[in-house]
């Protein structure tokens, strides 16, 4: 055994190979599914997205800036004045029941009819997405995801040790038929699934929206196959030329657990979000929410109830649309003009654009290049968990103003037309290798989504 570290103080670390190292002496003593919880792609990009002189395609900050603060100031005086004790209180682990009962209304314009009972209240709907994977799943048991699919919702997966495996994706979203194949496929090797997870409005990263027939053909596939369907709708409200088609969990109860947020709605800074689940799930949920953070905060929640009781919220999200749209706009616009050889897909709603690059360009391999002119985007292979993704760039036209997203694709255009002028140069067919570079690891947080 080595001889004991001298530390400061006077204490004495012992060091083992099956402790740690010196530079985490806690190494061996973490639990397995430590093993999952690895900094996503899109994290890895904040120090650098966050300096002013760099044009951040990356992140999907909503633009909060459009909300009118006396909406928000307004609501927190009555919050204070009307319920200042309760809301400095702990309150129920089920959520506020007025803003259960508003939570409702808010589900309605997408289809959704459902008891108040049925709805769990979490600090955002990644807390929601986090309690529903620790309630499913076991080490090695199938998730079922979009390919591409949310950032976070596969570190949330990988945390528990669960076996991602990836549904084929085409223009229209997730592609039915290969959803059964992949099943049969997984249930051939005698795999456990237990959850489809989608974001079938507006996905992130893709910005595709599923149409209504497959919606429900996805349904009956896995309503036959005994698979729960777990709906992440975030973005469903903020379509810009025709709504999305209602939310799954509008034709089917029993099946689906339905994932809500107020993050791109209203503010991602009071973090409630919310679950819809069928009765026996609801229960577990509750318990689970009371003993991970005993109940959502309650003054976060009062004062979203005070701003659906007080505030013309359906028109401030249309002021929303308004904004992103204006943004989508903006960047479609830069594409064509600067990167007119090139595909994407045209979103009708969300933050996001998915690009798809030239042959032998690698995403990933190209982004120190781009960070040193002054432009950041987040890599398609942070949207996989096979490596995929390396031909395709996410683009997030949510928080930059439009002068801003033009110039971001101007500066991408320089980085991907000097990519393809070196490898016609020396005629690799190969991405170039990674540039070493003395700036900062970048990273948006993953509340960044």
């Amino acid at each position: 055994m080595p001889p004991a570290l001298p530390r400061a103080g006077g204490y004495h670390l012992q060091m083992t190979e099956s402790r740690g190292t010196n530079l985490d002496p806690w190494y061996g003593s973490y639990a397995e599914r430590a093993a999952g919880l690895a900094a996503s792609e899109v994290r890895a990009l904040f120090a650098v997205a966050s300096r002013p002189e760099v044009v951040s395609l990356a992140g999907g900050m909503p633009y909060v800036s459009a909300l009118p603060q006396e909406l928000v100031r307004g609501a927190l005086d009555r919050v204070v004045a009307d319920h200042g004790p309760e809301a400095l209180q702990y309150g129920s682990g089920q959520g506020l029941p007025q803003l259960r009962e508003q939570i409702l209304e808010v589900m309605a314009l997408e289809g959704i009819r459902a008891s108040v009972d049925d709805v769990v209240v979490t600090t955002g709907s990644q807390h929601a997405l986090e309690l529903v994977t620790k309630l499913f799943i076991d080490p090695g048991d199938v998730v079922l995801a979009e390919s591409p699919t949310y950032v976070t919702a596969l570190v949330v997966f990988r945390s528990f040790q669960a076996d991602v495996q990836h549904v084929p994706t085409d223009d229209e979203g997730l592609n039915p038929e290969g959803l059964r194949q992949r099943i049969a496929e997984l249930k051939a090797a005698g795999k456990r699934i237990k959850f489809l997870y989608t974001v079938p409005s507006f996905g992130n990263p893709s910005g595709v929206t599923l149409p209504w027939q497959r919606r429900v053909e996805i349904l009956e596939i896995c309503r036959a196959e005994g698979i729960l369907v777990l709906e992440d709708n975030p973005y469903g409200l903020l379509w810009f030329d025709q709504p999305a088609p209602q939310a799954m969990r509008s034709v089917e109860e029993d099946g689906v657990v339905y994932l809500g947020t107020f993050s791109k709605t209203l503010a991602p800074g009071f973090r409630v979000g919310w679950a819809l689940a069928p009765h026996a799930i609801r229960e577990k949920l509750i318990l689970e929410n009371e003993a991970a953070i005993l109940s959502p905060s309650s003054f976060a929640q009062y004062t979203i109830s005070e701003y659906l009781a007080g505030a013309d919220w359906r028109s401030q999200i249309d002021a929303f649309r308004g904004v992103y749209r204006e943004r989508r706009d903006a960047m479609l616009e830069a594409l064509d003009d600067y990167l007119p050889d090139l595909s994407w897909t045209e979103p009708n709603g969300g933050f996001y654009v998915w690009l798809t690059l030239p042959e032998h360009l690698d995403s990933k391999a190209m982004l120190p290049r781009a960070v040193k002119e002054l432009v950041a985007y987040t890599p398609g292979t942070a949207f996989y968990v096979d490596g995929g993704g390396r031909s395709n760039i996410r683009l997030s036209f949510c928080y930059p103003t439009p002068e801003f997203i033009r110039e971001g694709i101007r500066r991408l255009s320089v980085v991907i037309n000097g990519e393809l002028d070196l490898l016609g140069a020396f005629g690799q067919t190969k991405p170039l290798p990674i540039a070493t570079s003395t700036e900062p690891v970048f990273v948006p947080p993953t509340s960044l989504a």
